[in-house]
């Protein structure tokens, strides 16, 4: 893999210079060695192809894995409630259905960040490997985008109907495919990243560990202390790369 970084910020009084990490796939690179390296996958411009960024990404230790208290509960809610599939992504039809379901999941959500040129970047990275299908009454009613090497899987993009929007269905989505990558015999499940308090219903998994910079790190106390400076610390501009970059 190719290692680079970009210019983020400065602040030369007390000698701190900020970059932004990246890294390039390269031909013989496995996924496995990226992300274990704390690189996940960039989806922000179309201009951006094999790349991943360095970030503080979390990810579940398959092997050791036991349902929490609040794990029990989300369960016992939704647990029989739908019927799923796990596809891969060549067998795979993005309807229009597909779409809208994303779509308007996100527009609710989280705004502006996922256009449908966005969507179909990701859709057409090669990253996607299987969806993930939760149907109710034979009617998809949750997708979720799933990437997966050898013993291990990133749970990339998830979208629900919004009429279970303040049910903790999300909650429930990522548990059941940490439960099904489990038995699958994988090792390390990825959950993306974890920035701010609304991120924090990913630490509702247990053991997690979460990427420091130069190692994975099993202290939740460190990583609830990061989340709660996060908020002080956000900066408002972006990296010398991506002022390259046509953002979504």
């Amino acid at each position: 893999m190719r290692i680079f970084s970009t210019e983020l910020g400065q602040q030369y009084d007390t000698y701190t210079f900020g970059y932004a990490n990246y890294c390039e796939r390269e031909t013989d690179d496995t996924l496995t060695s990226i992300y274990e390296s704390g690189y996940l996958p960039y989806s922000g411009a179309s201009e951006a192809h094999n790349l991943f960024y360095m970030a503080r990404g979390v990810r579940v230790m398959l092997r050791d894995f036991k349902l929490t208290t609040e794990n029990r509960r989300i369960a016992k809610k939704f647990d029989g409630r739908f019927k799923k599939e796990r596809v891969p992504f060549a067998q795979f039809s993005c309807d229009e259905h597909f779409y809208s379901l994303f779509l308007d999941y996100f527009a609710q959500r989280h705004g502006d960040a996922m256009p449908r040129e966005r969507l179909d970047y990701i859709l057409a990275s090669g990253l996607v490997t299987h969806t993930l299908i939760y149907k109710s009454a034979d009617k998809p009613v949750a997708y979720a985008l799933e990437v997966a090497e050898g013993h291990m899987a990133h749970y990339w993009f998830s979208c629900y109907d919004i009429m279970f929007v303040q049910q903790s269905l999300g909650l429930w989505l990522m548990l059941d495919a940490i439960r099904d990558a489990k038995e699958r015999g994988l090792e390390h499940y990825y959950l993306g990243t974890l920035y701010g308090k609304k991120a924090l219903y990913k630490s509702n998994f247990a053991p997690l560990q979460w990427w420091s910079g130069k190692e994975w790190n099993d202290s939740k106390t460190i990583l609830k202390k990061r989340v709660e400076e996060d908020d002080a610390r956000t900066i408002t501009f972006v990296d010398r790369l991506k002022e390259t970059y046509h953002l979504f």
